[in-house]
């Protein structure tokens, strides 16, 4: 910063030499027809230039790298932010507004810093010095100076009043076309399979023409400055070279003298334009600082621990003690007072009806949200006392909606465990029942996964969701709904290949088929987020009427008994 200031101070100087050297010029070369005068005074000139380019473009160079360091540091504040969101923030502001802050919104705060350091910085300097230079030249029309700068300076100034408040509608404008776009783009499957593309046609066109609109709205604006610059700087011309010429009339100023004044008079309005164009920029980017603030300033509802439990014994156990979950502002919790234990080895099933919050209550373990009642203990510690780090550690997810990374096959199962050999994939992807696909691709462990596996079908992404946390060898297995794209076959054979693998671990299983959760070893029922019922399938034909209702809709009664 003070290389910047230091640099702009020697290019201002040196262009405010420049209009005195060339009056000295014209007064004394050119009226005395001095040839050695006018080469050697026109050779300080080029080097009086050729200092100027040198320090502007130093200044220039220096001010970018420091733009660029700015949005690289904001961009990494703020992914690191949201990397540490649980579901309640990332609901709150919305993946496409986040999104637009992290890259738009830093994206103008770090053009202004460039303007500020190639223009605003000098343009105080140049105007202050000009003055002086101005006044050092003719006095006389110093009048001149004090009414076409503030004039200058207020005209914008009223325009840049107006603008404010479109910048800010503009950048909800923009986070509105990201948000449409983006659900247009992750459901196209969707738009089509209802032949809805007209519909989302129109509703694209709409956000596109709100935000066109508040875009011409501020470049209406914007395009009144120019002219109003132009105004300034020809009428200001034209009264310096009026009221000049009855100065040199009476004798009391040189030509050369009102030729430099009239330089001065120019950088000193120049220096005005750039502080004022600068300006325009400021309240767009205070917008946008303001939104990027609210990230920053937004603490994840899932704090770490002030002490926390870096270390936890081979063998965990796993207990919800009156647990509950509610959304800020929700009449109703999701989950309320659930209370069981889970075990290791042994299969700890959750079902119940959309809606009943099974998917809420197994967020609770890996810390995607915290309980705002009661408690979920590993080996009686408080998760929220755990470092997060070695919690999610012991903890291999399966997600309700499984998510492949842009990568490879292999890439996407190291995420649970980097260190993994190819015979450890391997072995994973068989218990998965995952083998035979990704051998029939071409580069195997190679093969592309594009972002989403949106190149492979839904039930091979939960193949892989499911290799992957077999990768990671958890000592709590939670599985989300992770076998409902699976044919009855399928998961038959993956449930009996996963018994070997999980005989020592904890496993909670969310679930809409009943026979997925028939050998579970216990199964604990859910209705409107409160526990109905809790045991084996035997017994919660005999005690649980919510269960029963479940069976009989998706089972015989063969095939329930």
């Amino acid at each position: 910063m003070a290389l910047v200031l230091l640099l702009q101070l020697f290019g201002v100087v040196a262009s405010l030499y420049l209009p005195s050297l060339n009056a000295d010029i014209i007064d004394f070369g050119i009226a005395h027809g001095d040839t050695g005068y006018i080469l050697s005074t026109g050779g300080w000139m080029l080097g009086v230039s050729l200092v100027q380019i040198l320090c502007s473009v130093g200044a220039v160079y220096l001010g970018a790298r420091t733009a660029m360091s700015v949005g690289r540091d904001l961009r990494a504040a703020v992914f690191h932010r949201v990397g540490g969101y649980s579901a309640r923030e990332l609901s709150a502001f919305g993946p496409s507004s986040l999104i637009t802050r992290s890259t738009n919104d830093v994206l103008q705060i770090q053009t202004l810093v460039v303007m500020t350091f190639s223009m605003l910085v000098a343009a105080p300097i140049m105007c202050v010095a000009g003055v002086v230079m101005a006044l050092r030249e003719d006095a006389g029309l110093s009048w001149l100076l004090a009414v076409a700068a503030p004039g200058l300076a207020l005209a914008i100034g009223l325009i840049m009043i107006r603008m404010v408040p479109n910048f800010r509608h503009l950048q909800v404008r923009i986070d509105a076309v990201n948000r449409v776009l983006r659900e247009q783009l992750s459901g196209i499957r969707v738009v089509r399979a209802f032949v809805r593309e007209p519909v989302e046609t129109r509703r694209f066109g709409d956000a596109n023409a709100q935000l066109t609109d508040i875009a011409l709205r501020i470049g209406r604006l914007q395009a009144m400055i120019f002219p109003i610059v132009g105004l300034a700087f020809n009428a200001s011309s034209v009264a310096v070279l009026w009221f000049g010429a009855y100065r040199i009339d009476a004798g009391a100023m040189q030509i050369g003298a009102m030729t430099a004044f009239l330089s001065y008079l120019m950088q000193i309005l120049m220096a005005v334009m750039m502080a004022t164009f600068v300006s325009t920029m400021v309240p767009r980017a205070a917008v946008c600082a303001e939104r990027i603030g609210e990230v920053l300033d937004t603490e994840s509802s899932v704090l770490p621990p002030d002490v926390p439990v870096t270390e936890l014994p081979a063998k965990l156990s796993l207990e919800f003690s009156q647990a509950g979950f509610r959304y800020p502002g929700a009449a109703d919790p999701v989950v309320t007072d659930v209370s069981f234990r889970a075990e290791p080895g042994r299969t700890t099933a959750i079902i119940g009806s959309t809606g009943a919050g099974k998917t809420t209550l197994l967020s609770l373990v890996p810390r995607l949200v915290d309980v705002t009642a009661g408690a979920v203990l590993v080996n009686g510690i408080d998760v929220r006392e755990i470092d997060e780090d070695t919690l999610c550690a012991r903890i291999g997810l399966v997600p309700q909606r499984p998510y492949l990374f842009t990568g490879t096959v292999a890439s996407n199962l190291r995420y649970g465990n980097p260190d993994a050999t190819d015979e450890e994939l391997w072995a994973a992807l068989e218990v998965a029942q995952a083998r035979d696909f990704v051998e029939a691709m071409p580069d195997g462990l190679a093969a592309p996964i594009s972002q989403g596996g949106t190149n492979v079908s839904g039930g091979q992404r939960q193949r892989l969701s499911i290799a992957r946390a077999l990768v990671r060898r958890p000592d709590i297995f939670v599985f989300d709904d992770s076998f409902s794209a699976l044919d009855l076959e399928t998961d038959a054979r993956l449930r009996a290949a996963l018994r070997p693998h999980t005989a020592n671990a904890i496993v909670l299983v969310v679930a809409q088929r009943v026979s997925t959760i028939l050998d579970a070893d216990r199964i604990v029922v859910l209705d409107e987020g409160r526990v109905v019922g809790i045991g084996s399938h035997h017994e919660l034909l005999d005690t649980c009427p919510t269960y029963v209702e479940i069976v009989q809709s998706q089972l015989t009664t063969e095939q329930a008994a």
